[in-house]
């Protein structure tokens, strides 16, 4: 009867840890991505002139801020 508590108890626990560990890395990665965001402006002018286009600063503004927008909506959401 107790082997059964035992193996109980330790299942008990591997699902807690892992659940507990998934949302300490979810956490950890969107304070990570919040910091340093996967683009920034000197990307964003070389996406623009590959594509044939002249950036401005003022686009280049305007998309950062539409782009920042959208990742706050994101993670609003969830």
């Amino acid at each position: 009867m107790a082997t059964i508590w035992v193996v109980l108890i330790a299942i008990a626990a591997l699902i807690a840890g892992v659940a507990l560990g998934f949302f300490l890395a979810r956490k950890y990665m969107m304070d990570y991505l919040k910091k340093n965001p996967p683009i920034n402006e000197q990307m964003l002018r070389t996406m623009m002139m590959q594509m044939g286009q002249k950036p401005s600063q003022k686009k280049i503004n305007q998309m950062m801020r539409a782009m920042n927008n959208q990742m706050d909506t994101n993670t609003k959401k969830k």
